[in-house]
């Protein structure tokens, strides 16, 4: 047997000195997923790992110092109010993604007909779906990879009780083209980093989420443009649009609204970082 007290603070020096950014959060998260516990304070209940359990937890502790993504060694990954299923092949959503669906959330109004373009694992789509009663959402996805992981949410959401998102597998330029004006809300969190920029994201991220949910041409705005493009052509007049950006695109990604647009506004996270466009269709 091994002290789990022990095994947690060994766990957390080993990840700090691998340069893992939340060392103690994460050697916590890896307990309470090898002893299938249901959150870390459950932790305070359990002395001890046995010899199976010690084992596998130093294996993923290993593999998480290598810089595997966390979500990729449990499976899961929480997001707001709701819990998705990810790993290799799609990309890992991360907590900036909360604000651009809070401003989505705290607009949209029961009866809205909205969708997730580059929804990836479902994220900015399920949440809504959780979160705006009476709505209808759909989901938009290039990559079959990823579009698996969203079926697989989809199925869950629906068994935990919320309304189905109806999934669509295309790019965004012809996404939808029968419902062109019908939409009240369009949300995107797409491709945004630049490919002279492949040295800034940490090897979680350029290591592991797949690169067609990444990179998006020189000055990491070529998808952007695509979601704006089909906005304009998706919402009906006063129709709303939210797009997540990188922390270096908070005057670059608004202009990407100049034409058809009033009330553009970039906005920043909750780390007080330019983060996401808005704006109301003509």
């Amino acid at each position: 047997m091994t002290a789990l007290r022990t095994a947690v603070a060994t766990a957390t020096e080993t990840l700090a000195q691998a340069g893992v950014d939340s060392p103690e959060h994460d050697a916590r998260a890896l307990a309470v997923h090898v002893l299938g516990l249901d959150k870390p304070s459950d932790l305070l209940m359990v002395d001890a790992l046995d010899h199976e359990q010690a084992t596998a937890f130093d294996e993923l502790v290993a593999r998480r110092a290598s810089r595997v993504p966390l979500q990729h060694l449990t499976g899961r990954v929480g997001f707001r109010h709701i819990e998705l299923e990810v790993g290799p092949g799609v990309f890992v959503p991360r907590p900036e993604t909360e604000s651009v669906v809070q401003w989505a959330v705290d607009r949209a109004q029961p009866g809205w007909l909205m969708v997730d373009l580059c929804t990836g694992s479902g994220t900015i789509a399920f949440a809504l779906a959780n979160e705006v009663p009476d709505t209808t959402v759909h989901a938009v996805e290039r990559d079959p990879d990823a579009l698996a992981w969203t079926r697989r949410n989809a199925a869950n959401r629906v068994a935990a009780g919320d309304p189905e998102v109806h999934l669509h597998l295309g790019s965004v330029e012809e996404s939808l083209l029968d419902m062109d004006g019908q939409f009240d809300l369009v949300a995107s969190n797409p491709p945004y980093v630049a490919e002279d920029e492949r040295h800034i994201p940490d090897p979680e991220v350029v290591d592991h989420d797949p690169e067609i949910a990444l990179f998006a041409g020189a000055d990491g705005l070529d998808v952007v443009r695509l979601v704006e493009q089909a906005a304009k052509r998706l919402l009906k007049p006063g129709g709303l649009v939210v797009v997540e950006h990188s922390d270096r695109q908070g005057t670059t990604a608004p202009a990407v609204f100049s034409a058809g647009w009033a009330d553009v506004e970039d906005h920043k996270d909750l780390t007080g970082r330019d983060r996401y466009v808005t704006a109301r269709k003509l």
